[in-house]
């Protein structure tokens, strides 16, 4: 079921948007609005999944609506007015509908919205893969993240320090944060690059691990002590 609402200044438009929605069973009328302010109440009381919404309307037009929404639903635009379909469709609008509106139209438009969700309910969920491959010694080497404790970055080089061996290549430590999930990996130095499970203690301004089962201290940037922090705040009792 589509949770829809309509947001237009004019009774007889939202008159019949409401009459177009009870004849379609996937669509469900949450609400409808005479203006933005509204609406804008309505989406923070409920989820919706469909916004009918006009453009030309006091206070605050639609478009503009849309600008002070950090989470927007899906929404097609209802207006007179044609010559506003290039912004809307900026703003990703599903669909730009003209009054007055034929019914025909309107199903076509909310057909789109229906094959957007059947899309997303049938897509295979993406593997996400558990290794990187990295060149070193004139091969690529495959490098799991479950056996990387940290990430050294030298001058011209850096060192993945894994917990039996190393690997040593030519990467820029820029490069390999962005290749390592940051779910599961942490830059917290400039130079330094953890695997959060590996993280055994913090002391002071050092994270505490075991390397090769001896203590190793590793410095916290104080540029990077605060995100660090926010990720061990989540598990802290």
């Amino acid at each position: 079921m589509i949770k829809a609402i309509i947001v237009d200044d004019e009774p007889l438009a939202l008159d019949v948007l409401e009459t177009y929605i009870a004849q379609l069973p996937e669509l469900e009328l949450v609400a409808r609005c005479e203006n933005a302010l509204e609406a804008r109440e309505v989406l923070k009381e409920h989820n919706v999944d469909l916004m009918f919404l006009d453009i030309n309307m006091p206070q605050l037009t639609g478009i503009d609506f849309l600008k002070t929404l950090s989470v927007k639903p899906n929404f097609i635009f209802t207006t007179a007015h044609p010559y506003y379909a290039v912004e809307g469709f900026e703003l990703n609008a599903i669909d730009y509908l003209m009054k007055p509106i034929p019914l025909e139209r309107f199903m076509k438009a909310v057909n789109k919205v229906i094959d957007m969700q059947v899309g997303e309910k049938s897509a295979p969920e993406k593997k996400k893969e558990n290794f990187i491959f990295v060149k070193a010694d004139k091969k690529l080497i495959k490098v799991n993240f479950d056996d990387i404790l940290y990430i050294e970055g030298l001058k011209d080089y850096v060192i993945i320090r894994q917990k039996e061996g190393r690997v040593i290549t030519l990467h820029t430590m820029k490069s390999l944060e962005a290749k390592l999930p940051d779910h599961i990996f942490k830059r917290i130095h400039r130079s330094y690059i953890v695997n959060i499970g590996a993280i055994d203690a913090i002391v002071g301004n050092m994270i505490e691990l075991k390397e090769k089962s001896q203590v190793k201290h590793i410095p916290i940037g104080k540029n990077y002590r605060e995100e660090l922090l926010k990720v061990i705040n989540k598990n802290r009792l």
